[in-house]
């Protein structure tokens, strides 16, 4: 999402004449969105700002940001260049290639980063990451492209355990603490249940391949850059045991019906969810606005045997310049803004985890109407440790692609775990590394 889905993987590329006509479709939204240079320097030295986003209407960060930066500089207007959340990564891609104008673009992940900075595509922020209120984001170091930035961050978010106190309650289990990988498989087994043939599984392990190779990598100290795989070994045998055991909706009939995590945890057919902490904001407001009815609260993530302290992954979310952006100046201080204090208190106010970082704001996050306040869930909160989703290299969105397409083979049954943990390494050391 790493986001947002911030753990997606970057989609393939798409064929030459679907790739042309998406270059001139969003050219044209762009220019709807973002104005003309006349009309953005129009009446009273006004300037129209455009940003790139994803599903505007159920992603209210975005919302509470422009409405914060606007009530801060008046003479700014914010206007969204909205896409949808599977098309982002190919469509801003497009959109960067074609020369398009739009000033702000969101960087959803740090693979996609690592791919625009190197092509040149991004204006250097490098005077706003050295910026004495700068040392307080959490997650800028996944921006450092050479001791140069290109991006700032705004969130911060990091995975951790969901569950439904409700399901906990019917089946008579202990609410979740700090437990192991193999403590969290029985407690999936112990949960799943069917009933007037309704199934509820125990867990759901989204499709992402982060859900199993990214926690590895931060728990056990391996390189997903590195060309060598066998610490994914113990990830894969939870993974495909949970589905072997039908405690998880297998991976097969997720992407074949295109699962939502939401639905699958709001609906009550999971009674735990390993996911980001970006879907705390959903829920409140989802509960606020009386469209959820799930007891929730939350746990840290399950951990190897013998672990001392909590070590989760996590991604932050950043906002770049375009190096071809129309308001160069008005885009510098949106990005300076949400990655600042006046940024975390609007994003913290719905229940967002703002990349900076402070005990005001952490204490009037867990303040918030709906959000859980028990001591397990303040533990989640504060893990030990938050490994960085995918490190950044000009080699990580190679890497990516390879990683995902044999973590699929894995676990729709196509190759072996060892296979295809053989095949990553293989790929990897032959057709990137070398």
């Amino acid at each position: 999402m790493i986001s947002s889905d911030i753990s997606a993987s970057a989609a393939g590329r798409r064929p030459v004449l679907r790739t042309l006509a998406a270059v001139a479709a969003l050219s044209l939204a762009a220019t709807a969105c973002g104005g003309s240079k006349d009309d953005a320097g129009g009446d009273g030295g006004n300037v129209t700002l455009s940003v790139t986003v994803w599903n505007m209407g159920k992603t209210p960060e975005f919302k509470a940001l422009f409405d914060a930066f606007e009530a801060a500089n008046p003479g700014i207007k914010v206007k969204p260049v909205d896409i949808l959340a599977d098309d982002y990564a190919d469509k801003v891609t497009t959109m960067l290639a074609g020369g398009d104008d739009t000033d702000v673009i969101t960087m959803k992940n740090v693979t996609d980063y690592s791919r625009y900075s190197s092509r040149g595509q991004l204006t250097e922020l490098t005077d706003l990451a050295k910026a004495p209120e700068a040392a307080q984001l959490a997650g800028l170091d996944a921006f450092d492209v050479g001791g140069k930035y290109y991006a700032l961050p705004y969130r911060q978010d990091f995975w951790l355990l969901y569950y439904n106190k409700k399901l906990f309650d019917q089946a008579g289990a202990k609410y979740p603490g700090t437990l192991t990988w193999d403590e969290y498989v029985k407690l999936a087994q112990q949960l799943t249940k069917d009933t007037g043939g309704k199934k509820v599984y125990g867990t759901y392990q989204h499709t992402w391949r982060s859900v199993v190779q990214a926690i590895a990598a931060a728990q056990t100290g391996g390189d997903q850059l590195g060309g060598e795989y066998s610490f994914f070994a113990d990830q894969y045998a939870v993974a495909l045991g949970l589905q072997k055991a039908g405690a998880t909706l297998d991976f097969g009939t997720a992407s074949a019906q295109k699962s939502d995590y939401k639905t699958m945890f709001e609906t009550g057919a999971t009674a735990m969810l390993p996911m980001g902490t970006w879907y705390i904001a959903n829920l409140l407001s989802g509960k606020a606005e009386g469209k959820i009815d799930v007891d929730w609260a939350i746990a840290p993530m399950p951990q190897r045997p013998g672990a001392t302290g909590v070590t989760t992954f996590g991604s932050p979310t950043a906002f770049a310049v375009n190096k071809k952006a129309e308001h160069a100046d008005a885009a510098k201080k949106f990005v300076q803004f949400a990655a600042g204090k006046a940024g975390a208190e609007a994003l913290s106010g719905i229940g967002v985890v703002p990349a900076f970082k402070s005990p005001e704001i952490t204490e009037a996050y867990f303040k918030l109407k709906g959000m859980p306040a028990d001591e397990t869930s303040k533990k989640a909160f504060e893990p030990d440790k938050v490994v960085l989703e995918m490190p950044v290299s000009d080699k990580t969105s190679d890497v990516d692609t390879i990683l995902k397409e044999e973590h699929e083979l894995i676990m729709v049954g196509e190759k072996s775990a060892a296979d295809g943990i053989r095949s990553m390494s293989e790929r990897v050391k032959s057709e990137v590394l070398n």
